[in-house]
């Protein structure tokens, strides 16, 4: 009898081992917790840096103009340095917008102009600096030469011509606005002569190379482009102003010593240039 009950009892406990395993191979192990992975840390883009004005264009030299037309009505006083003071600074000035104009002596001396040569095989370009050393805006100065550039249209801070514009209220026979803001290149007493004008004018012809027939000029006209640093009053300032009464827009003019003149075109290439100082 016992040999007969172990026989039987071994297959038992083997059978249930082999359930037992089974059982253990088809269960599903636990879900293990997520482990969620930050995103990486991005640092935000440093801010760009301000650029530094290093030359003063037509707008930023008007600006400092109009203020100063400003605070001399005001009978404000500016306090401190001129932060304008030895600032380089490069003006286009438009001109020949409304077409030829005849150069005539002792008139219209620092404003730029062009006219025609003989049978219209050439165009004439010509800017004569004014003399300004007796000016009252510089009286006192000292300096043995002074010779200015008016700047036209100083409403304008691009340096475009106008556009044109038809009105009833206005004709061509209204006379144009006189001029109230200016460039003055200063010269010391004793200094280098070569430098100056002394009334000669800037002038170059212009003709494209082989043209046979007249020249057409440009309809949006030329440029006089005018570089170098801006220059001080004996009182410290880069701009002086003066006015005849208080219902009179004030004239400025600040103080500049020239580098460099030259004719451009309206895309800036160079015509001509004069190298005066630097």
């Amino acid at each position: 009898m016992n040999g007969s009950v172990e026989s039987f009892s071994r297959p038992l406990v083997v059978l249930a081992a082999s359930g037992l395993l089974l059982t253990a191979c088809g269960r599903a192990e636990p879900d293990r917790p997520r482990v969620e992975v930050p995103p990486p840390v991005v640092a935000p883009a440093a801010p760009l840096p301000v650029p530094v004005i290093t030359t003063l264009d037509r707008r930023a030299l008007l600006d400092a103009l109009r203020l100063a037309a400003s605070n001399h009505a005001a009978g404000a006083r500016s306090e401190g340095p001129d932060a304008l003071v030895s600032k380089r600074f490069s003006v286009s000035l438009a001109f020949g917008c409304e077409g030829p104009q005849p150069v005539v002596e002792g008139q219209a001396e620092g404003l730029a102009r062009w006219s025609w040569a003989p049978e219209r095989r050439a165009i004439r370009l010509s800017m004569t600096p004014g003399d300004w050393t007796r000016s009252a805006l510089v009286d006192g100065t000292g300096w043995e030469a002074v010779e200015g550039f008016w700047i036209a249209r100083p409403w304008l801070e691009g340096p475009g011509c106008p556009a044109p514009i038809t009105d009833p209220l206005t004709s061509d026979q209204d006379p144009a606005s006189p001029q109230t803001v200016g460039l003055a290149a200063v010269f010391e007493t004793g200094g280098s002569r070569l430098e100056r004008r002394d009334g000669r004018a800037y002038a170059v012809s212009v003709r494209p190379d082989g043209a046979a027939e007249a020249v057409t000029p440009p309809p949006d006209g030329y440029r006089l482009r005018l570089q170098g640093r801006i220059g001080a009053f004996p009182d410290g300032r880069a701009i002086r102003c003066r006015s005849a009464g208080p219902d009179q827009r004030p004239v400025c003019i600040a103080a500049l010593r020239l580098d460099r003149v030259a004719f451009e075109e309206a895309d800036g290439s160079s015509l001509a240039e004069w190298r005066v100082g630097g």
